[in-house]
C-alpha cells in the first residue's frame, strides 16, 4: 500500500513532503521494520539526528526498501557539542557513514546553544557541506528569530526549515508568522504533544467527531492547514496510517481557531526554551 503525499517547495527549491515520520527512539530490527512498513504506506520524509543514535536504522530501513533513494527526503541534525566549524563538518560526515548515505536531503542545527555561542560557526560548516554536495537543503531547530536574524546578517544564507515544538497547546503564533514573512517553512515537532492530553480533549473530540475522524488526524490536518510539516512519531502500523490519511477532509476557520486557542504561556512539553536551552 502507498499514498500519495502533497509537497511544498522550500526557498531553494527542494520539493519536501507535508507530512513525514519522527524517528526518535526507533532503534534496531524493530526500528527497521517500523520504518519499512511506513516506507510501504508512502512516507517519504524520515526525520532522524544525530543524538538520536538511528540514523543507521533510518538508513538501514531505505536500503531494505524498494524505494529509490532520490525519492526520499532524509533528515538528520547536529548536535550541541560539535558547533564549532570543524567538529560540525566531522560530524556531518560522520552523520553519513553511521546512515550509509551519499548526502542527507535536509540537515539542522539541532538547537541554538546561545549560551555556548557557536552556531554561526554551525551554520558555516552546514553552507560549506551543502556546496561539497554532502546536503541538498540546510535548515535549523528550535532557533528563535533573533538567532536567525543574526545568522542571515553574518553569512548571507537563510535556512530553508526551521523544526520548533508547534502543536495545540503551544502553537507558536508570532513564531510561525516570522517564518512565513520571511520565507521560512515551519516544520513541528511532538506534533501531537502529549498524546495522552490531546487525544482526551474534550473540544478537539468534538471537532473529530463531526468529521467521523480521530483527534491525531484533526491535529494534523491542523498543522497542515497552517502550512506546517509535521513528523509524528510512531511504530504501530495502524497508527502510521491514520496519521497520513488526513487529505480527504478540512476544517473550516472556526475550528483552526478554537484549536488554536488551546495553547498555553507554560505549554512547552519539556520546558526547553531556545533562548537558554543547551543540548549535548
Amino acid at each position: 500500500m502507498s499514498r500519495s503525499i502533497p509537497e511544498i517547495t522550500l526557498n531553494d527549491g527542494v520539493k519536501i513532503p507535508v507530512i513525514g515520520l519522527g524517528t526518535y527512539s526507533l532503534k534496531g530490527t524493530a526500528g527497521v521494520n517500523a520504518i519499512v512498513g511506513a516506507i510501504d504506506m508512502g512516507y517519504r520524509l524520515l526525520d532522524s539526528a544525530y543524538n538520536y543514535e538511528n540514523e543507521g536504522t533510518v538508513g538501514e530501513a531505505i536500503r531494505r526498501s524498494s524505494v529509490p533513494r532520490e525519492q526520499f527526503i532524509i533528515t538528520s541534525k547536529l548536535p550541541g557539542r560539535y558547533h564549532s566549524y570543524d567538529k560540525a563538518v566531522t560530524a556531518i560526515q560522520e552523520s553519513l557513514y553511521r546512515a550509509n548515505l551519499d548526502y542527507y536531503d535536509l540537515y539542522l542545527i539541532h538547537w541554538p546553544n546561545p549560551k555556548q555561542d557557536h552556531y554561526v560557526e554551525a551554520w558555516q560548516a552546514l553552507i560549506d557541506a551543502k556546496k561539497w554536495g554532502l546536503v541538498r537543503s540546510i535548515g535549523l531547530s528550535n532557533f528563535l528569530p533573533e538567532h536567525i536574524e543574526r545568522l542571515i546578517k553574518e553569512t548571507g544564507i537563510k535556512p530553508s526549515v526551521n523544526q520548533i515544538e508547534l502543536h495545540p497547546f503551544f502553537n507558536q503564533a508570532d513564531q510561525r508568522k516570522w517564518h512565513e514573512e520571511n520565507s521560512i517553512v515551519t516544520e513541528s515537532w511532538s506534533p501531537l504533544a502529549r498524546a495522552n492530553d490531546i487525544l482526551k480533549h474534550e473540544t478537539v473530540q468534538k471537532i473529530a467527531h463531526h468529521h467521523n475522524k480521530s483527534v491525531s488526524q484533526v491535529i494534523l490536518r491542523w498543522h497542515y492547514q497552517l502550512g506546517a510539516i509535521s513528523i509524528p512519531r510512531s511504530s504501530s502500523p495502524a497508527r502510521q496510517l491514520e496519521n497520513i490519511s488526513i487529505f480527504d477532509f478540512s476544517l473550516d476557520d472556526k475550528e483552526m481557531s478554537i484549536i488554536a486557542e488551546l495553547t498555553r504561556p507554560d505549554g512547552r512539553i519539556a520546558n526547553q526554551d531556545p533562548a537558554v536551552y543547551e543540548e549535548f
